[in-house]
């Protein structure tokens, strides 16, 4: 398969484009700092250097592709839309070159429903709310965008997430995981590439947890 990644260099993006390469896929890397990237010498990696909120600048980073992977994420405060503002660029490019299907990560903590349990409705994620609430006004939008971009989406919703070691994890298909409040970026790296892998995906949230 052939897969672009945007946010290669952040912290999923990094296992994300690691486990691709491990299983033969090729992959275009869309950085702004090619020194960042810590596979460059991998035969099957295309690092390209593009703005993605430019949609001119990455459409020939998704035209020919198999899928397409958004890992963005917040690197400072003031990044307040930047997964929206990326994933209305990428669909742009993605509309433009001709690539359909979409995987895009957000987040679990914005959203209540009913896989949450009690406390986790009526205490945490209030809580979270009030404290979050520009990222997670980003990832509400981000949400919305992917639903109405007419591709073939999927949208990752992760809760916290941790630099710890792959281990099991479980999913629920367009409801939040029962307890699962944690999720290591390796093992959302591989729930990324499974749903890529799995048609049956699209058009739906995949939430996961221990």
């Amino acid at each position: 398969m052939r897969i672009t990644v945007f946010g290669a260099t952040g912290g999923t993006g990094h296992h994300l484009v690691r486990q691709a390469l491990a299983v033969g896929h090729h992959v275009t890397a869309v950085v702004r700092d090619p020194a960042r990237l810590r596979h460059e010498e991998h035969p099957l990696l295309e690092p390209l250097i593009a703005d993605v909120m430019d949609p001119d600048a990455i459409g020939a980073a998704v035209a020919g592709r198999d899928a397409v992977v958004s890992a963005l994420g917040p690197r400072a405060r003031g990044d307040a839309t930047v997964c929206a503002d990326g994933a209305r660029s990428i669909i742009t490019a993605m509309r433009a070159a001709g690539p359909r299907r979409l995987v895009v990560v957000t987040a679990s903590g914005h959203v209540v429903d009913a896989g949450d349990g009690p406390l986790t409705r009526t205490v945490v994620k209030p809580l979270l709310r009030r404290y979050l609430r520009e990222p997670f006004a980003d990832f509400t939008r981000t949400d919305q965008i992917v639903r109405d971009s007419g591709l073939d989406w999927t949208i990752m919703r992760p809760p916290r997430l941790t630099n710890g070691s792959s281990r099991p994890y479980r999913t629920a298909i367009d409801r939040n995981v029962r307890g699962g409040n944690t999720i290591a970026r390796c093992d959302l790296a591989h729930a990324i590439l499974a749903a890529l892998d799995d048609p049956a995906t699209a058009g739906h949230t995949i939430a996961l947890g221990y």
